[in-house]
């Protein structure tokens, strides 16, 4: 079990707060909102009507003893900044924070967060990824520049080995894992350069986005 203060109990914080005390976490629930505080007092482990802007009031509940904290108050670059920094100098080991856009990010980052994540931007992305080609089955944004994509084999790559493919020299990617059509539900993690690509696999692929965007392209 780990230990993790959620601070802004908003859509985007309750929902972290309540899946991680389903899953049997220890969850400090932290908002300035008694309502939003009532709403999850029966999920969580403690919730507290509290302002996490005041740094006597985080140390007086003892957040630094927790494993992470969630700061989830990206409407406001103002406050969650402030609660960042609140959280650093009080030593809290690791701090992730929520961001409405780039700069807000860079700020954050530039005030010790440890990472900063943009929820909306990156469901975003991944819808628009299966909407832009029905071959994408699953997508994950590792980085700005780098994804992860699961998707259909290319027509064309049938019946050939990976090794003759050579998908990195010509796509710039590399193959990961693959899940074979008869066994779905497995995948096949590394697959050596002489699996052959079967009517029905999936490809799990790695690389920079462009070139992973490219690969939808493919026949």
């Amino acid at each position: 079990m780990k230990t993790f203060v959620v601070i802004g109990l908003g859509r985007f914080g309750t929902a972290i707060a309540t899946e991680l005390a389903s899953l049997g976490h220890e969850v400090l629930a932290i908002d300035a909102s008694e309502t939003n505080v009532q709403r999850v007092a029966d999920q969580v482990t403690h919730a507290v009507i509290a302002d996490a802007r005041d740094a006597a009031v985080l140390k007086a509940l003892g957040v630094r003893n927790y494993d992470c904290a969630i700061v989830a108050l990206g409407s406001d670059v103002g406050n969650s900044a402030l609660v960042t920094l609140n959280l650093k100098e009080l030593g809290m080991k690791q701090v992730i924070c929520k961001a409405q856009s780039h700069v807000h990010r860079k700020v954050l980052e530039k005030i010790g967060a440890d990472r900063v994540v943009f929820p909306e931007h990156e469901m975003g992305v991944k819808l628009a990824q299966g909407l832009s080609s029905s071959n994408v089955l699953n997508f994950i944004e590792l980085s700005d520049d780098f994804s992860i994509v699961e998707l259909s084999a290319p027509a064309s790559w049938r019946g050939r080995t990976i090794m003759a493919l050579d998908v990195r020299n010509k796509f710039h990617v590399n193959i990961i894992a693959i899940r074979p059509a008869d066994h779905a539900e497995a995948l096949n993690v590394a697959p050596g350069g002489g699996y052959a690509i079967r009517e029905g696999d999936n490809v799990v692929v790695l690389g920079r986005s462009e070139d992973v965007n490219a690969l939808h392209e493919v026949k």
